[in-house]
């Protein structure tokens, strides 16, 4: 994951540039969700860092927001084959067992991706650190009984819980 840590007091003092660069791969390819929480220094704690960062997130527009679903990568897919996933991305995978699934794990998985995807439209979003791979496998079978609606938000709470954890990743104990 991160290679250094920060603390929250000098990430407050960064400048845009260099709180971006910091921030903007918590949000998957979508540093402008870093951008808006800048504008909206300081920040008196970590919670109010998070809040920040979710709060330019969820007041994008909903153009915004879907693009920022579709930067995701699927699960245990394409990009996790060809080795193009962000660290932080390989790392999460990593930690469910998504790069050890059988060859039937996987086939399930990726029937769940495609199905999913013609569905609504962008990859299944899960915080992966809260979950196994069977639990991986049978929640996004579940969702495919939702609307798209419900899917958005569900996938915009779930980057959430994903920021929050890439978060604590970065950040200095204690900060």
């Amino acid at each position: 994951m991160s290679t250094s840590s920060l603390s929250l007091a000098e990430l407050g003092g960064l400048d845009e540039r260099r709180f971006v660069a910091a921030l903007g791969p918590l949000f998957e390819h979508s540093p402008w969700v870093a951008e808006g929480a800048w504008r909206r220094r300081p920040f008196g704690s970590v919670a109010d860092l998070h809040a920040a960062l979710e709060a330019a997130m969820r007041e994008a527009s909903p153009e915004c927001q879907l693009e920022l679903i579709r930067a995701h990568p699927e699960l245990a897919g394409r990009e996790a084959d060809e080795r193009a996933l962000t660290p932080e991305s390989s790392h999460e995978q990593a930690s469910a067992g998504l790069d050890r699934l059988t060859a039937d794990e996987l086939d399930v998985l990726r029937r769940v991706n495609r199905s999913y995807r013609e569905r609504f439209g962008f990859p299944l979003i899960v915080c992966v650190r809260e979950h196994t791979k069977d639990s991986i496998i049978a929640w996004g079978a579940a969702r495919l009984q939702h609307s798209r609606e419900q899917e958005i938000d569900i996938a915009l709470g779930e980057i959430t819980k994903i920021a929050q954890l890439r978060l604590g990743d970065l950040l200095e104990e204690g900060s």
